[in-house]
C-alpha cells in the first residue's frame, strides 16, 4: 500500500481466525524492507475486547520483563513462547488457548532503521470458539481367520456455528507396546478417499472400503484380513476450517476408543508319493499329490507337476489341465496323463518311463482367492520325490557337427546329425539353446519316426529366418538348414536328439554343435578438406564406412543430416536409397539445385556448390545395412551415425570507409544540420544509419536518438521516443554518399558532440547480411548568443520540501526586457547522462508544452511579475529530488508576417531539491542519527570544558 523499495513493512497471519478453546495455536510475523542487523526483534501485545484501546504486553525477543503480570507466568513456563523461523520471521505459539485469549494481536518490530521510514507493526484478530467435535466407536476384541471380513463402524459429530470440514480416517496400531501406527483409509476434508502406503493395492482392488451410512456414522470395511491386519484399529475425526488467507487449517483432532484385532492362519500342507520310486525303461510312474488343509472343500487350489524344477503340467482350480510344450506331443500319444482325482487329490502317470523321465518330482500347490484371480495368491507350498529310471542298453551313437562354424548376420546355418546303429524307427528333434537364457531351449524342427515335419513355433513364420528345412539322407544323417540368421542371438549351440523307437521302449541320444553368429559390425567416420569457406565457393564432405564385409554384398543406404544452429533440430538433407533412388528433404529444399552425391567403394560424398550463408551448420552421415540376401524392408540390420564436421562460410569482405574528421556547427538559432559522410562502399550495399549524441560533459554516456535501418525505418532512442522529439529530429540521406541529421528548432539543449555509426548491409540470394560499420568523426554543436543578453538571477539556490505538499523553485529576469519583443522559458531537471529532461516549455505566444506529461497536472508557472518565471512543483514525491535550472529566451519578430528570432537568451542558476518523508520529524532524526544524538548529548561537557581553559588562560596572563 505506497511502500517503496527500502521502505520498513511488517506482516502478520491474515485474520480473523478462529480457534479451538485448549488447542495449539501458532501466529506467524515477518518484516521485509529493513535496515540494521539481519535478525530482527519482535514484540507481542493483545487488545482485549473489554479494553480494546489498551495495550496488553505478551511476550518479546528482547525483554524478558516485556510480559505483564497476567501473561507472565505462562510465558515463564513456555505456555507462550515465540519461535524464530528466520532472522526476519518469527511464530508466537499458544500452547493451549484460553478463553481470556481472543482478542486483537499486534506484532511489533523496534527500530533498527537510520531514520523511521514505513509501518512497525500490525495486527491480526483471533477468536476462540468451543470444541465441539466428538468421535466415539465401542472397543471390541475380535479374532478372524485369514479372508474373514472386518467392519468397524465410527460416530463423528460437530456442532461448530462457522463453516467447516470433518476428516475422517482409520488407524493400524501395531508392534509390542503399540508404537508403529499404520494409516489404513482416510477420507478427507475435501471427500478424497487416501489409503495408506500398505493398503494402497488393497484399496485399487477394492477389498478396502470407506462408506459414510448415516448423517454421522462411517463404516470401514476390510475383506480378506491378513496376517499383517493385526493389531489395534481405531478411528481419528478432525474438523478443519478455511482462515481468511484461504489455507485450511486443523483446529480440532479426537480419537476413539480402540479396537483389537487377530488373525489366525488358515494353514496349509502338501505330501507326494510314488507307487514305485525305482523303476525300468518302460515301466509305468504314477504320483499323487495330497493337499491337507481345513475346510479343503471350499478353497481353490492350482497344482504344478515339476521334474527337476521344469514344469511338466498345471492343474488350476477348475480342473483344467495344460501340458508345458516338450509334454504336449507324448501327452497327444497317451504317454502321459495327469488330473484332479478330488480337491485334495492329484495324478500324474507317465506309462513306458525312459531316462529323461527320472529326476526330482515336485507337486507345487498355489491357493488363490477366486479361481484364475492371478493377483490374490495367498500361500505356495510344493513337495517334492526322487524317482530312479534303469536305462536298457542300447547301441545307437550319434554325432553331430556343422559346416557353418562362423557366419554373419544373414548367412544361413547348415547343421548335420548322424546317427548309427540304430535297430529301429528314429524321430530326430532339433534344439537352440540360446547364451543370453541358460537353461532356455527354443524348438527348431522335428521330424517324426515316420518322416512327418513340423517347425517350432518361433521358426513357423520365416518372413525373418525364412523357413528351415530338416531333411534325411540315405547315409542316417539328418541335415538342418536355417536360410538366414537374423542376429547374433541366433548364434549358440544347437542340440540334436535322436530317440529310436521300440515296442514298449525307446532310446535317445543327444548331441550338440556350436555355431557364432556376427553382427555386422559398421563404422562411419566424416570429413571435409576445408572447414571454413568463402561465400561462394564449394566444398565436399567425405562419409567413410568400415566394415568387416564389403558393401557391394549388402543393401545399404545413405542419410545426410544437417543442423543449422545447436537450438535447431537436424534435418535430413538427402537419403540414397539401397536401390540408388535419390529422396531429398523438405526442410532445406534449396539444397536440391546445389548438392550432389557420389559413392565410391567404401565412402559416400557430397558436393555443394556455391556456399551461402545458410549453408553454415554441423553435417553428419547415417549409413544402414540389411542382411544378405533379403529386401531392404524394415529395421535394418546395422546402422552408424557419423562424427558431426562443423562448416563455417565466410562472409564478402566489407570494404566501408566512414569520415572520422571532427568538426563544428555553429548557429544562432533556428534548424541545425549534422553531416554523416561515407567515403567509400561498394556499390550494391545498402546502409544503416544510427545517429548519437555525447552531451558537454565530459564522463557522460552516448545517447541514442534515432535510427534508420537498411530498408529506411525509424527507431528513436528512450530518450527521444516522446511525439515533441520525434517532430524535432530527423535522419534524412541527401545523396548517395551523405546522410544528415536535422535538429528542427534547436536550442541551448542540444548543444553537445554528434556522431553516426553506419551498417554495410547486402542481399546475398537467401537474405540481407551485415558486412561492418564504421563510426564518424564528432561533430560540435554551439550556439552563437547574442551581443546584448538578458540578466537573470544566477544564484544558486538549495531548497527542502516536504513530501506531498508542494515548493516553489525561483526564476526570475533582473531588469526590463526590451519593447517589442517577447520571453519563452523552459524548465530542465539535470540529468546524470544523456541531455536533460526538459519539464515544461512557455513559448514566446503563450503556448504551454509539457514533454514530461505524466508530470503535467504537478507543474505551474503562475508568474506573479511579468519577469518572474519561476515553477511550483505540488505533491512532492521521493523522486522529485535533484537540481533545476529555467532557460528565458528572447524573441522579436522581424517585420510583420515574417519569423520570429532569437535575440537573446540566459539560464538561471541550479536549485538543489531536497525531500523529507512525511513522517520526519526533529525528534526522529535525533534518534536515527548517533552522531548528531551524542553531539547534543555532550555539548554542554565542551562548552564548560572551553570556559574553563578561557578563565585559566585569563588568570595565568593577569599574574605576569
Amino acid at each position: 500500500t505506497g511502500l517503496t523499495s527500502g521502505q520498513r513493512a511488517v506482516t502478520v497471519q491474515k485474520g480473523p481466525l478462529y480457534r479451538v478453546r485448549g488447542s495449539h495455536v501458532t501466529l506467524w510475523c515477518k518484516v521485509s524492507g529493513y535496515q540494521g542487523p539481519a535478525e530482527q526483534n519482535f514484540q507481542w501485545s493483545i487488545y482485549l475486547p473489554s479494553a480494546p484501546e489498551r495495550e496488553v504486553q505478551i511476550v518479546s525477543t528482547m525483554d524478558p520483563l516485556f510480559p505483564y503480570a497476567i501473561y507472565a507466568q505462562r510465558v515463564h513456563s513456555r505456555g507462550i513462547f515465540v519461535e524464530r523461523l528466520q532472522g526476519d520471521a518469527v511464530l508466537l505459539h499458544i500452547t493451549e488457548l484460553q478463553e481470556r485469549d481472543a482478542g486483537q494481536y499486534e506484532c511489533h518490530t523496534p527500530n533498527t532503521d537510520e531514520r523511521y521510514f514505513g509501518s512497525y507493526s500490525a495486527k491480526t484478530n483471533l477468536s476462540v470458539i468451543a470444541d465441539t467435535l466428538s468421535a466415539s466407536m465401542a472397543p471390541q476384541a475380535l479374532t478372524l481367520t485369514e479372508g474373514d471380513t472386518v467392519e468397524l463402524t465410527c460416530e463423528v459429530s460437530k456442532s461448530t456455528a462457522q463453516h467447516t470440514h470433518l476428516s475422517v480416517g482409520w488407524f493400524l496400531l501395531q508392534g509390542a507396546e503399540g508404537h508403529h501406527t499404520e494409516e489404513v483409509l482416510t477420507l478427507s476434508k475435501d471427500f478424497i478417499l487416501k489409503p495408506g502406503p500398505s493398503y494402497e493395492q488393497r484399496f485399487q482392488e477394492g477389498g478396502v472400503r470407506l462408506n459414510k451410512v448415516g448423517n454421522t456414522t462411517y463404516k470401514l470395511s476390510i475383506q480378506g484380513v491378513k496376517l499383517s491386519d493385526q493389531g489395534q484399529l481405531y478411528c481419528e475425526a478432525a474438523e478443519w476450517i478455511e482462515d481468511p488467507d484461504e489455507t485450511w487449517k486443523d483446529i480440532s483432532r479426537k480419537q476413539t476408543e480402540r479396537t483389537s484385532l487377530a488373525v489366525v492362519s488358515q494353514g496349509l500342507s502338501v505330501a507326494i508319493a510314488a507307487a514305485e520310486r525305482s523303476l525300468s525303461e518302460g515301466d509305468t510312474l504314477q504320483l499323487k499329490c495330497v493337499v491337507g488343509a481345513p475346510k479343503s472343500s471350499s478353497r481353490h487350489f492350482e497344482v504344478i507337476w515339476l521334474l527337476d524344477s521344469v514344469g511338466v503340467a498345471t492343474v488350476d482350480p477348475r480342473g483344467v489341465l495344460i501340458w508345458e510344450e516338450e509334454y504336449k506331443e507324448r501327452a497327444k500319444l497317451g504317454q502321459l496323463r495327469a488330473f484332479k482325482q478330488s480337491n485334495a487329490v492329484y495324478v500324474l502317470t507317465i506309462y513306458e518311463v525312459g531316462l529323461k523321465d527320472k529326476g526330482t518330482y515336485q507337486c507345487s500347490v498355489l491357493e488363490m482367492k477366486t479361481p484364475g484371480d492371478l493377483h490374490s495368491i495367498q500361500t505356495n507350498v510344493s513337495s517334492g520325490i526322487q524317482v530312479n529310471v534303469k536305462p536298457v542298453e542300447s547301441h545307437m551313437r550319434l554325432s553331430v557337427s556343422t559346416s557353418t562354424p562362423r557366419v554373419t548376420v544373414g548367412d544361413s546355418l547348415i547343421l548335420h546329425c548322424e546317427v548309427q546303429g540304430a535297430t529301429g524307427p528314429v524321430s530326430v528333434r532339433w534344439w537352440h539353446l540360446q547364451p543370453q537364457h541358460p537353461g532356455h531351449r527354443v524348438l527348431v524342427a522335428t521330424m517324426e519316426q515316420d518322416g512327418t515335419l513340423s517347425l517350432g513355433s518361433t521358426y513357423q513364420h520365416g518372413q525373418a529366418r525364412g523357413s528351415p528345412r530338416l531333411e534325411k539322407e540315405s547315409s542316417g544323417t539328418f541335415t538342418l538348414v536355417i536360410p538366414s540368421t537374423l542376429d547374433e542371438d541366433d548364434g549358440g549351440q544347437y542340440r540334436c536328439e535322436a530317440t529310436q523307437w521300440s515296442p514298449g521302449r525307446n532310446w535317445t541320444e543327444k548331441g550338440e554343435a556350436a555355431v557364432t553368429v556376427s553382427s555386422m559390425g559398421l563404422h562411419a567416420t566424416l570429413r571435409s578438406r576445408v572447414a571454413t569457406v568463402t561465400h561462394g565457393q564449394s566444398f565436399e564432405l567425405f562419409c567413410q564406412v568400415n566394415t568387416s564385409y564389403t558393401l557391394e554384398e549388402v543393401p545399404v543406404s545413405v542419410r545426410w543430416l544437417f543442423q543449422p544452429s545447436p537450438s535447431t533440430p537436424a534435418h535430413e538433407l538427402v537419403r540414397l536409397s539401397p536401390s540408388g533412388t535419390v529422396l531429398w528433404g523438405t526442410e532445406q529444399p534449396r539444397f536440391q539445385g546445389k548438392a550432389q552425391l557420389a559413392k565410391a567403394d567404401t565412402s559416400f560424398r557430397l558436393h555443394i556448390h556455391s556456399a551461402q550463408p545458410a549453408d553454415e551448420g554441423t553435417y553428419q552421415c547415417e549409413v544402414e545395412v540389411w542382411r544378405r540376401n533379403t529386401l531392404p524392408v524394415g529395421q535394418p540390420a546395422a546402422s552408424a551415425r557419423s562424427n558431426v564436421v562443423g562448416i563455417k562460410v565466410v562472409l564478402p569482405e566489407s570494404k566501408l570507409q566512414v569520415a572520422t574528421e571532427d568538426s563544428s556547427v555553429e548557429i544562432a538559432s533556428g534548424n541545425a544540420a549534422i553531416e554523416c559522410r561515407i567515403v567509400f562502399a561498394q556499390n550494391n550495399s545498402q546502409f544503416a544509419v544510427t545517429w548519437y549524441l555525447l552531451p558537454p560533459l565530459a564522463d557522460a554516456a552516448p545517447s541514442q536518438i534515432i535510427r534508420a535501418n537498411y530498408g529506411s525505418i525509424l527507431e528513436y532512442g528512450s530518450k527521444f521516443s516522446s511525439a515533441a522529439q520525434k517532430s524535432r529530429f530527423l535522419s534524412q540521406r541527401v545523396s548517395s554518399s551523405v546522410f544528415q541529421l536535422q535538429i528542427l528548432s534547436a536550442g541551448l539543449r542540444d548543444q553537445g558532440r554528434y556522431y553516426c555509426v553506419v551498417e554495410e548491409w547486402l542481399w546475398l540470394v537467401d537474405g540481407w547480411y551485415k558486412l561492418g560499420e564504421g563510426t564518424s568523426g564528432r561533430t560540435t554543436l554551439k550556439f552563437k548568443l547574442p551581443e546584448h543578453g538578458l540578466q537573470m538571477e544566477r544564484t544558486n539556490h538549495s531548497l527542502s520540501a516536504r513530501e506531498g505538499e508542494e515548493v516553489t523553485l525561483p526564476c526570475r529576469l533582473q531588469g526590463p526586457h526590451q519593447p517589442g519583443t517577447q520571453l519563452s522559458a523552459t524548465w530542465f531537471q539535470v540529468e546524470n547522462s544523456g541531455p536533460d529532461s526538459a519539464l515544461l516549455t512557455l513559448g514566446y505566444d503563450g503556448t504551454m508544452e509539457y514533454p514530461q506529461e505524466h508530470l503535467a497536472a504537478r507543474l505551474y508557472l503562475r508568474r506573479p511579475s511579468a519577469g518572474d518565471f519561476s515553477l511550483t512543483l505540488s505533491s512532492v514525491e521521493r523522486g522529485d529530488a535533484g537540481a533545476y535550472y529555467c532557460q528565458l529566451e528572447q524573441w522579436q519578430q522581424q517585420s510583420e508576417g515574417k519569423d520570429w528570432a532569437l535575440r537573446a537568451l540566459a539560464r538561471s542558476g541550479y536549485t538543489q531539491l531536497a525531500t523529507i518523508p512525511p513522517e520526519s520529524t526533529v525528534l526522529s532524526r535525533i534518534c536515527s542519527s548517533p552522531s548528531l544524538l551524542n553531539f547534543i548529548l555532550y555539548f554542554p561537557l565542551v562548552l564548560i570544558l572551553l570556559l574553563a581553559l578561557a578563565v585559566l588562560r585569563w588568570h595565568c596572563k593577569f599574574r605576569k
